[in-house]
């Protein structure tokens, strides 16, 4: 598989996201923002974590009107894989490729640890290695990512099954760490191809980091 990785002026999280698809035996190209076109022969496009410019005005404001998200569009609008990690889900929101909005943390702090996930559907390419009602530990690390949609648009992500992930503890019992709505972690488009996850799964690809639980998830890519 071909896995193209999006790099903007303040990402940090590209090369962690190289490491974790070339230790799962995938080929992996990390693309600037100013490029106009994804490569020919991609089979995911991956928009990783950081701070694209610096998470000025507000995290993926910026990023979104970068040459490469109007080529990101094409490839989706075409059915091709996309996947957003942390600042690359805000992206994909503030691209409307995904629905909602992102807001600051509801403590309005920086959070940085390991956090529990339930798998609410796994019925997609991304969690096809997972079953639902599974619970994952998966880093996150985020200022900004109190997830929220209006009532309409909440149901409608329920009835279509694009909620993927909550955020939850040990034992599968919610407990929200950033007032995202509905705990959600996680989402998918109507058509499922485009998917983003606050959580970072690359940096949980080892047992010396914590978790292997990244593992699954990026192989549902690959499998």
């Amino acid at each position: 598989m071909n896995v193209t990785i999006l790099q903007f002026p303040g990402t940090n999280c590209e090369f962690d996201t190289k490491y974790a698809f070339e230790r799962l035996g995938q080929d992996v190209t990390i693309l600037w923002h100013e490029e106009e076109l994804v490569p020919a022969n991609t089979d995911l496009v991956v928009i990783p974590g950081g701070f694209s410019y610096g998470d000025y005005l507000r995290s993926g404001a910026i990023a979104r009107f970068s040459p490469v998200m109007k080529a990101v569009r094409a490839y989706a609008d075409n059915g091709g894989y996309v996947l957003g990690i942390c600042n690359g889900f805000q992206i994909l929101l503030e691209s409307h490729l995904l629905p909602g909005a992102m807001k600051r943390n509801e403590n309005l702090h920086f959070i940085s640890q390991y956090h529990y996930l339930k798998v609410e559907n796994s019925e997609n390419r991304f969690l096809s290695e997972c079953k639902a009602g599974e619970i994952l530990n998966i880093p996150i690390a985020h200022a900004e990512g109190n997830y929220f949609i209006e009532e309409d648009g909440l149901k409608r992500l329920y009835d279509n099954g694009q909620v993927l992930l909550t955020y939850c503890d040990k034992d599968g019992n919610p407990q929200n760490p950033n007032g995202s709505i509905d705990n959600i972690a996680g989402i998918c488009n109507k058509e499922k191809n485009v998917f983003g996850l606050m959580p970072h799964p690359e940096r949980a690809m080892e047992t010396i980091l914590g978790s292997i639980d990244g593992v699954r998830m990026l192989e549902g890519f690959i499998s």
